[in-house]
């Protein structure tokens, strides 16, 4: 047990977000991502919300300054849902909350699956709410 680290930050998420310098990405994917199959390193958070993971991972982890978005969604899929997702709202908040006036950016589906085959890790959550994945460039 450590002070002042949220107890989601289990020891193997610790020592990854440690290892990871500029530039590198992890990837925190929702209950239906295929995080094991896309990532080169998989850490389970099963039961665990993406926002709450989020949230223990910002108080810990500066995003990149370099960039334009240091945050990556998943563009919506044509008639997949109308409107933008719910949970987009909560990343929002939680991001300007940890990291003020950082831009998010979109890629579409394939290309975020792309994206995170090549990212440092990759994080698979319980979350149920759809288009609930994220991409944190260190």
């Amino acid at each position: 047990m450590l002070k002042g680290i949220s107890p989601l930050i289990q020891p193997d998420l610790l020592k990854i977000l440690a290892e990871m310098g500029h530039g590198d990405e992890i990837v925190i994917g929702d209950a239906n991502f295929p995080a094991a199959s896309l990532g080169k390193r998989c850490i389970r958070c099963d039961g665990h919300k993406v926002c709450d993971i989020l949230v223990a991972i910002l108080s810990l982890f500066p995003l990149d300054t370099f960039v334009e978005n240091p945050v990556t969604l998943m563009k919506v899929v044509p008639g997949s849902i109308e409107g933008e997702p719910p949970i987009w709202n909560d990343f929002k908040k939680v991001i300007e909350e940890y990291e003020p006036g950082k831009k998010i950016g979109f890629v579409e589906r394939f290309d975020f699956y792309e994206r995170s085959r090549n990212a440092y890790a990759t994080i698979q959550t319980g979350e149920t709410a759809l288009y609930a994945c994220i991409i944190l460039k260190k």
